[in-house]
């Protein structure tokens, strides 16, 4: 019930009934219906910033779940991918080893995906830099796995042919040479016996008379038969596949021809003493890759430790060589 308010008149000395016209009534209820409006919008944007309502307490809380998700997510993707490098180390350093197969590059490991910005739809968000980290961590799992996939498929199929390999590779000495007394000179800088002056030789000679048998240390296909009175004279080169392929020099008779087929231990041909030689003797290279190598490193199939012993003390003799 409104309470009845009075003035004080002065020249009647007495208090006189407030009466409000209708002009009056309608302004006071206008300012208070607009100041509790106000009032009201003023404290429900404040409850709406400072008290969350049920529903968004829900979206918070499933927010900060998804965020440890993540998070949880990213820490077991690392542990993934240290999964993965030691997979990698192992099939490069292990794997690829025995089947003599070169490492993957590591740029091609370590590629990044090229062209637009793959994840321009993931920006914009509160927690965006995470979503992206975890996106970007998941693309890199997964072309690492590929690739890592396609690797062992290639390891398998070395592994199939295993047999084949060892077979081809050179593991003889090209000439009988139990006793190794025909070991004449080794790999390295000798000097020259025609030039007389120290020259990088790229084999090893093996001293024996002429007609003595020569044998392809490893299976594989006759590239080369040339006969000729210069530099190596007449000589065969046999690729073995794998990146091997091995020289026979100065040889007096070729019994294979360009095309061939030859297994490990097949008479290629006969010692001789022609072109650039001063003696009966076979000179005998190993090429790996396109580079030739030391062959007294392939000699596994021939000789006991001990003899492998004494041959490289034979082939370390600074001896002048036969070529």
């Amino acid at each position: 019930m409104a309470r009845t308010k009075y003035r004080f008149n002065t020249k009647t000395l007495s208090y006189e009934k407030i009466e409000l016209d209708w002009k009056q009534k309608l302004f006071r209820v206008s300012t208070f219906v607009v100041a509790s409006i106000f009032m009201g919008f003023l404290l429900y944007v404040m409850a709406s910033k400072l008290i969350d309502s049920p529903k968004e307490k829900l979206l918070k809380k499933e927010n900060n779940q998804l965020k440890s998700q993540y998070e949880f997510l990213n820490r077991r993707m690392e542990q993934v991918t240290a999964v993965l490098e030691d997979i990698r180390r192992r099939d490069d350093e292990i794997y690829r080893i025995i089947f003599e197969a070169e490492p993957i590059a590591k740029e091609i490991r370590e590629a990044g995906f090229g062209g637009v910005n793959r994840y321009k739809k993931l920006e914009g968000y509160k927690n965006s830099e995470l979503i992206i980290e975890s996106a970007s961590m998941l693309d890199q799992i997964t072309k690492q796995l590929y690739i890592q996939s396609k690797s062992f498929d290639e390891v398998l199929d070395m592994a199939i042919r295993k047999e084949e390999m060892l077979a081809a590779i050179p593991a003889i000495q090209p000439v009988a040479n139990k006793e190794l007394k025909r070991m004449a000179s080794g790999y390295g800088m000798r000097m020259h016996p025609i030039y007389k002056r120290r020259k990088m030789h790229t084999g090893m000679d093996f001293s024996a008379e002429r007609g003595t048998e020569i044998y392809a240390t490893g299976a594989g296909t006759v590239e080369v038969a040339t006969k000729s009175r210069r530099g190596y004279g007449n000589h065969v080169i046999i690729d073995h596949g794998y990146g091997y392929k091995t020289l026979y020099a100065h040889m007096s008779t070729i019994n294979v021809r360009r095309g061939e087929k030859v297994v490990r231990g097949t008479v290629i041909g006969l010692v001789g003493n022609t072109g650039l030689s001063v003696a009966p003797h076979l000179h005998y290279e190993v090429i790996k890759n396109g580079d030739k190598v030391n062959p007294i490193n392939y000699y596994f199939n021939d000789l006991t430790p001990e003899e492998y012993d004494r041959m490289i003390e034979f082939a370390a003799q600074p001896t002048q060589s036969f070529d």
